[in-house]
């Protein structure tokens, strides 16, 4: 045995090491996406893209690999890239009014509902910051049952994720500074956005965020346990 693999001396406390990605105590407030975060709608979101893309002589893999977590308009874009600003913005009117008609699927991912009960008994204020434009976030909010105190869209920026405006934006009005936000996500670039705006990051589906996580019921104890040792 070398020396950096000694045990401590008998009698000696025994230090596990603090990974301090786990340390939320700086958190003041948490940030989230909604689709496949906060709500699951993967199959209604596949539906609309699949007739979307059958409407436009698109091969529906290509827009579906493409889509999850990507403004709609930059999806428009990649997949056509003969059309104008006028066709593109008509063709994601299209795409969104899909979605609207298919709410049959929706509802809140397991560990929602806790974790945003967990948000209110600590008093941490949180928002929703999405892609999606703000009929089809209150839709979608509204099937999954969840009542958002703040809700960003795709209507209140300029830019939609992997740009960091819609996360800075719900920073500003929580009031809360950037580094002492977390980001709450399922894909790389709402990832890219959390991490352009400063903020430190959680995330589903093996995204590489500074907090894995398996499912939110795991940062809701994270978020229990910080308060109960703070």
């Amino acid at each position: 045995m070398n020396a950096g693999s000694l045990p401590p001396p008998a009698g000696s406390p025994s230090r596990e090491p603090v990974d301090v990605r786990w340390d939320l105590s700086s958190i003041a407030a948490v940030l989230l996406d909604m689709d496949g975060t906060l709500v699951d709608s993967d199959k209604a979101i596949a539906q609309a893209w699949t007739a979307w893309a059958i409407e436009h002589r698109v091969v529906p893999a290509a827009a579906l690999a493409i889509s999850h977590g990507t403004p709609t308009s930059d999806v428009v874009r990649a997949l056509l890239p003969g059309l104008d600003e006028t066709e593109v913005i008509r063709s994601v009117r299209r795409q969104w009014a899909l979605q609207y008609d298919d709410l049959s699927d929706v509802s809140a991912l397991s560990g929602a509902h806790r974790l945003l009960s967990t948000l209110r008994r600590l008093d941490l204020p949180w928002a929703v910051v999405t892609n999606a434009d703000a009929t089809l976030a209150a839709a979608r909010l509204g099937a999954a049952g969840i009542a958002a105190p703040l809700l960003i869209t795709a209507d209140d920026v300029i830019a939609g994720k992997p740009d960091p405006e819609g996360y800075l934006a719900a920073a500003g009005r929580l009031g809360v500074p950037s580094s002492a936000c977390l980001v709450v996500e399922d894909s790389p670039a709402g990832l890219a956005a959390g991490r352009a705006a400063g903020m430190r990051t959680a995330g589903l589906r093996g995204i590489d965020a500074d907090i894995p996580l398996t499912n939110l019921e795991q940062l809701a104890d994270l978020l229990r346990s910080r308060d109960a040792t703070g």
